[in-house]
């Protein structure tokens, strides 16, 4: 055994690694830093209290702060493959005679494709790509009214809402910018989170998040439900089995995309 080290290495290594594994368990810690359980809690404990990292049930995760608001097709290109897959199995879960809610966001763009041709199905977005990407649907579709936001390629602010609060939906499939156990659903701006909790109060059944693996931790700016207000989460292959079992804690229901291809 080596010389103990002191609280401010381990946390030091305890960082380093995050930064590369974004998931840490306490036995990987404990056999890292060559200490007890005890010791290894506390200096996550303290690292949580710094907003570097968030404490889960055997372990962390790292806290990735999302600070801004990525262009919208800019963030079309990051994990395209995987946003078809989720949007093909979101898809999936809407049936016939379903009243659906579905928010802006390339990963709801991608369930918005892949809705079945169904007269019997409605849905009801404040996804601009609804009106420019699809053509006919197959479906019956009403875009809300609202401010145009160029970032997001959506519609908010006054007129989305009040469009909203027309209906009581039996599901709403969401796409957010983060999910972390500690501060819940998050989107980047506050016109978007606005019409986000409207659709959660109307929705008088499932709610289901659709987003890649890359969302788990991040910490967007505006919060729209707590982790608990979430019945499903779609995603994709590169979701950890830890952050699985994380969120069965809170009955979430974790679907991932690999096993509809």
């Amino acid at each position: 055994m080596g010389k103990p080290l002191i609280p401010a290495q381990r946390r030091e290594k305890i960082q380093e690694y995050l930064a590369v594994h974004q998931i840490a368990r306490t036995a990987d810690m404990m056999e890292l830093l060559d200490t007890s359980e005890a010791t290894v809690r506390r200096d996550l404990e303290w690292l949580e209290q710094k907003g570097f990292l968030e404490r889960t049930h055997g372990g962390a995760i790292l806290n990735q702060r999302v600070v801004f608001e990525q262009e919208y097709q800019q963030r079309a290109q990051n994990f395209p493959e995987e946003k078809k897959l989720i949007g093909e199995l979101a898809a999936s879960l809407i049936e016939e005679g379903d009243i659906v809610f579905i928010n802006s966001g390339t990963t709801a763009t991608q369930v918005l494709h892949h809705i079945p041709r169904n007269p019997r199905i409605t849905v009801f977005t404040n996804n601009v790509s609804a009106l420019v990407d699809i053509g006919d649907p197959g479906f019956q579709l009403f875009v809300t009214g609202g401010e145009y936001q160029a970032r997001s390629n959506s519609l908010a602010g006054r007129f989305a809402l009040d469009s909203v609060s027309l209906v009581f939906a039996n599901k709403a499939i969401l796409g957010v910018d983060g999910i972390s156990l500690k501060h819940g659903l998050t989107v980047p701006t506050n016109p978007e989170a606005e019409v986000v909790r409207k659709m959660i109060e109307r929705t008088k059944g499932q709610v289901i998040v659709a987003a890649d693996h890359s969302k788990w931790g991040s910490v967007s700016n505006f919060p729209v439900a707590d982790i608990d207000k979430m019945d499903k989460l779609v995603t994709d292959a590169g979701f950890s089995q830890r952050a699985k079992k994380d969120l069965a804690e809170y009955s979430v229901d974790v679907l991932s995309a690999k096993s509809f291809m």
